[in-house]
């Protein structure tokens, strides 16, 4: 009997260690679990990938995009080819599968449109007939291919912001036929010299003040040409930047088939020169006054304007550069970051002789930091569960054309397209408290970037000049207008130490005196990218969220891309 206890005994203690072990056993594999998960979680939200950004690979990667050997960018050229060449080969050595099955390159067939103009434009008016000078008093160009363009005695319609815009009660053509004629139209919307915040988005630029909407709309209606009248407050930048392009070549996206209507003449009129049309016609400046106030009508001037030039056009295929990271559990649903690589080859010499046009700010250090991006997910330890998508566009120079051909003929479907990151000039200098966001109210993906730079201790600013249309200038606008949410930043102005107004004084410097000039070049005394890493370490991070969560971010009500989203 005491021998069966005993053994009964040594049972029950048995089974309660084995019990004792598996518990053991399965809290430890609970706790390694727990452990790991949180462990995935931390990569995935935290640190995870940051270390890889670095000011000096940033700034190798822009001298050499930015240098004399580039030559400018230009698409069709050369250089083009060195260009894609040089981003392809930085994606292979990071690691970064090609983007368009096994090629990283997207063809994009172009024209290349070359215009010798007449150097004057002579006016037919009732008091008397003179001419206007071209590059002075303005500049044209066409988006037609014949070999000669000819106006002749055509009459000129001032159309006011020549818009035609349902949702805003808005028709500047309203029973007026422009066939055949010029329209003489203003810059930006009809709240911007009222301040009216009735009319349109008041200051803010909508895509009707765009100079590009201008000439699509007159082209629909039928007219001859169209002459937007500068005004430096109006289009954010002086004369010089439309002079810069008197007589020179332009890109344009291979439409041959597809009946695209297009005006003869396109281009720009000085605001002293748009005056005298007006008194020549037996108007004055109060007609701008009076297109502003709603139920404006179109005024004919009782002039007739002749001038031509002559076209040389080239067709030939630029090419976007596209690279992807695979997600793991949702490939088919993609995050596109973008950026262009192009800028204007050689051009007018400035007053050192330098004619080249090295694009550093604008895009090369952006087209640089898209290759940082990628190698910063690249060294994630979680794969991101997206997939994450680098394209880096042609010719957005010329008119946003490669990103407007990608959105026509994407590679991975605009439904399975998550967001857009767009980069278009990174900050060169010093870090800054802020960042700011382009295009103020638009999607989510602005408390994306809001939340991300809390976390940062840094905060989300809005852009101080919304009637300049930034969001409709860049490559992100061509997602947007197909329901992508576009998130499209600027650097920030608040430099620790040196306040709003010395980051004011720098992006103003760069605008006037280095935006779109040859002396947009890399210097590696001044530029110590701490502002540009910081910042791309942000849009890291909002790729990064998007990359692993499965909700979808939206369009806010009262965008104009809404609609465009949920028909997708």
């Amino acid at each position: 009997m005491k021998t069966l206890e005993l053994l009964k005994n040594a049972t029950v203690t048995g089974n309660m260690l084995r019990d004792k072990a598996a518990m053991f056993i399965t809290l430890t594999v609970l706790l390694f679990i727990a452990s790991c998960s949180q462990k995935e979680s931390r990569e995935q939200t935290g640190e995870d990938g940051l270390a890889a950004f670095s000011a000096d690979s940033l700034g190798a990667k822009i001298a050499v995009l930015a240098s004399d050997s580039f030559g400018g960018r230009k698409p069709f050229t050369p250089y083009e080819t060195k260009t894609i060449n040089f981003l392809k080969n930085e994606f292979l050595a990071a690691g970064i599968e090609p983007g368009n099955g096994d090629s990283y390159f997207q063809d994009v067939p172009m024209v290349n449109i070359s215009t010798i103009a007449d150097s004057s434009m002579q006016v037919e008016a009732p008091g008397g007939n003179f001419t206007l000078r071209g590059f002075h008093d303005y500049v044209v160009w066409t988006d037609k291919t014949d070999p000669v363009i000819n106006v002749q005695r055509a009459d000129v319609i001032f159309a006011g912001y020549g818009v035609v815009a349902p949702e805003y009660n808005w028709n500047d053509y309203a029973e007026l036929d422009v066939k055949g004629k010029i329209v003489l139209v203003m810059v930006n919307d009809p709240g911007f010299s009222t301040s009216d915040t009735s009319l349109f988005k008041g200051t803010t630029m909508t895509y009707y003040g765009r100079w590009t909407y201008k000439f699509e709309e007159a082209a629909r209606q039928g007219a001859k040409g169209c002459l937007v009248i500068h005004n430096q407050a109006g289009a954010s930048y002086p004369f010089t930047v439309p002079q810069n392009n008197w007589n020179g070549s332009h890109l344009h996206l291979d439409d041959r088939g597809k009946n695209v209507p297009y005006s003869d003449i396109i281009g720009w009129i000085s605001g002293p020169a748009a005056s005298r049309l007006l008194a020549a016609g037996g108007k004055d400046s109060t007609l701008f006054a009076k297109a502003s106030q709603r139920g404006f009508k179109a005024e004919p001037l009782s002039l007739k304007v002749s001038t031509s030039m002559k076209v040389q056009a080239t067709y030939n295929m630029s090419h976007n550069v596209i690279a992807k990271i695979t997600g793991s559990k949702r490939p088919d649903e993609t995050i596109i970051y973008t950026a262009h690589w192009d800028h204007l080859g050689f051009g007018k010499p400035d007053l050192s002789g330098d004619s080249i046009y090295n694009g550093a700010l604008d895009n090369a250090s952006a087209t640089a930091g898209l290759l940082e991006l990628a190698r910063a997910f690249k060294s994630l330890k979680v794969q991101p569960e997206r997939t994450i998508v680098f394209l880096s566009v042609t010719a957005e120079e010329q008119g946003l054309w490669g990103s407007a051909w990608y959105a026509q003929n994407p590679v991975y479907p605009i439904a399975k397209t998550v967001a857009n990151i767009n980069m278009d000039g990174l900050n060169p200098g010093d870090a800054t408290h802020d960042i700011i966001t382009i295009g103020k109210g638009q999607s989510d993906l602005e408390d994306y970037l809001e939340v991300a730079a809390k976390k940062a201790g840094r905060v989300l600013a809005f852009e101080t000049h919304p009637e300049a249309g930034y969001y409709y200038r860049s490559d992100h606008f061509n997602f947007a207008k197909v329901g992508v949410p576009a998130l499209y930043t600027k650097r920030g102005v608040d430099v620790p130490g040196k306040g709003a107004t010395f980051g004011e004084a720098a992006e103003e410097e760069y605008r006037s005196k280095h935006y779109h000039r040859p002396s947009d070049e890399y210097d590696p005394k001044t530029w110590t990218l701490k502002g540009a890493i910081d910042d791309l370490k942000l849009l890291f991070l909002v790729g990064k969220r998007l990359a692993y969560e499965t909700t979808w971010p939206k369009w806010k009500e009262g965008s104009e891309f809404k609609a465009f989203r949920e028909k997708n």
